[in-house]
């Protein structure tokens, strides 16, 4: 049976829903979609964003879920993905596809190789690249792997690639998670393009600035249900947060009475150079100090050395040639192995979870224990019982979404494993926590209980330091923010002085151009 609808519609998900075992993901949901239209879906982690353009994309086929799917005026029954690319529908996941030791036309035309008699035309498939490159703003050589480039980069790679497949309908789930801010700009200015070709988009974001930026409209998804579709002239921060997550928040950052005391931790003139290029400078000369009950932000943009530097006190996980100093209440401390590190009292919260923070084919409990076994054992051997405990008391404490500690990690949230990344570290009982971009890919409700979890450790006398892209972030959980540029500190202010336009100036200040 064929369904025909009328006007600029492009797309219908009518009465769209999806059930797991002992979970009913979806419930009714139902998308509209216009032709040359931005239409951002937006909700909570597990609201069912995903499931429902795994839905769309043929990812769950049709016969997985009840509803109705109307594309260019006819009913479509996806039976996987590449019926849904067929006629025009792209998805790009948040974690990116690409395979980096391909190069850029490899990676581009993978799976849809341009072939004549069954051999692959190269010659005519680096030409296509480079008018594709054309389109998205890259002037890369097709022949450059994929490894060599920036993140950004890949991410417009990814929609080059959806290009070549002659995309009338493009997704993009969190496009903008790892992306700086230039990076990002760029990416929404290409949307804006691509709707003036005439092409759709359904943008999945948590950064309500970029979707108030681009969005013609909104729909909000709360526990796998509609609440509403916003108009352009509706959408404001507060109407989509209250919507999301179903009251009102009055303020994004919890309130907190500071109760900071002697200086806790401390790094002295550390250095570190690239592992692969070992005459590169990475860390030049850091000295910062965190004090106890205080949170300490590390501000900069992509690039400035951040990551390196947290990894390489963590354990020397990072880099070669290391030189400097780490006190932990005065007194200096081995981190030169992450045990060690571990055992004198520090932690690292990773920025990339999925692939560093957590074993993602395990359960919840064995997760929560992995970085402290010897708290579950006894005479060497893990007390199941014991374990159970201490993941049902994180569990709760961090309010961990699931339906048991017996519930696989990949199969949770953004937000409900980032509480799991934490709960496994707090159980491991450190003085000094690094939280590296803590709350990227988290929506809002989410990063609210992330922020009270990290101000409840600060009132118990923890120091904690934390790094992140997002400059408001910092600015509303921070005690004292450090600046970062190139490998080196440029700038130091209390949270209460600062200002992105400060933070911003310190590092051009750097820079040489002020």
């Amino acid at each position: 049976m064929r369904v025909r609808i009328t006007m600029n519609t492009i797309l219908e998900m009518r009465n769209i829903s999806k059930s797991f075992p002992g979970v009913k993901a979806l419930d009714n949901v139902n998308l509209s979609v216009a032709e040359g239209e931005i239409h951002a879906v937006v909700g909570e982690n597990g609201a069912g964003k995903s499931t429902l353009m795994k839905v769309l994309s043929g990812v769950y086929p049709h016969g997985s879920y009840e509803g109705q799917i109307i594309y260019c005026g006819e009913e479509r029954q996806f039976r996987g993905i590449h019926d849904s690319e067929r006629v025009g529908i792209i998805i790009i996941h948040q974690e990116l596809a690409l395979v980096p030791l391909l190069s850029i036309t490899e990676n581009i035309f993978l799976g849809n190789e341009q072939a004549r008699y069954g051999v692959i035309d190269w010659e005519y498939s680096e030409k296509r690249t480079r008018e594709l490159l054309k389109k998205v703003g890259l002037n890369e050589d097709p022949a450059t792997l994929v490894t060599n480039l920036g993140v950004g980069k890949q991410q417009l790679i990814e929609i080059a690639k959806a290009l070549s497949k002659e995309v009338k309908l493009l997704i993009l789930d969190e496009p903008t998670a790892s992306l700086n801010e230039k990076d990002s700009d760029a990416l929404l200015e290409l949307l804006l393009e691509f709707k003036a070709q005439g092409i759709s988009s359904i943008l999945i974001s948590h950064k309500l600035n970029e979707v108030e930026k681009v969005a013609d409209r909104i729909t909000v998804l709360r526990d796998g249900s509609t609440v509403e579709t916003l108009e352009k002239h509706e959408i404001s921060d507060d109407r989509i947060v209250t919507s999301m997550v179903g009251r009102e928040l009055s303020d994004r950052y919890p309130k907190r009475t500071p109760k900071i005391g002697e200086t806790l931790f401390e790094v002295k003139d550390w250095t570190v150079y690239n592992q692969v290029h070992p005459d590169r400078q990475m860390i030049k000369g850091i000295s910062l100090n965190v004090r106890a009950g205080e949170i300490v932000g590390i501000a900069g943009l992509m690039g400035a050395g951040r990551t390196e530097f947290a990894m390489s006190v963590f354990g020397k996980s990072y880099g070669r040639n290391i030189s400097g100093e780490v006190f932990l209440h005065g007194r200096k401390v081995d981190v030169s192995t992450v045990g060690k590190a571990v055992k004198n009292g520090i932690a690292y919260v990773t920025e990339d979870r999925k692939t560093y923070g957590l074993n993602l084919i395990d359960h919840i409990k064995h997760n929560t224990t992995l970085a402290n076994l010897k708290g579950v054992s006894r005479s060497g051997v893990i007390d199941d019982f014991a374990e159970l405990k201490v993941a049902n008391d994180y569990r709760r404490k961090t309010n961990i979404r699931s339906s048991n500690v017996y519930q696989l990690t990949g199969n949770l949230s953004g937000g409900n494993q980032q509480k799991v990344v934490l709960s496994k570290w707090l159980f491991a009982a450190p003085e000094l926590l690094i939280l590296d971009e803590p709350t990227r890919g988290i929506d809002v409700g989410a990063k609210y209980e992330i922020y009270e979890i990290i101000n409840k450790l600060a009132n118990e006398g923890k120091g904690i330091l934390v790094i992140s892209s997002e400059m408001p972030e910092l600015l509303g959980i921070c005690d004292r923010i450090y600046v970062m540029n190139e490998g080196r500190l440029v700038g130091e202010m209390p949270a209460s002085e600062a200002s992105q336009e400060k933070i911003m100036r310190a590092i051009i200040r750097a820079e040489g151009r002020v």
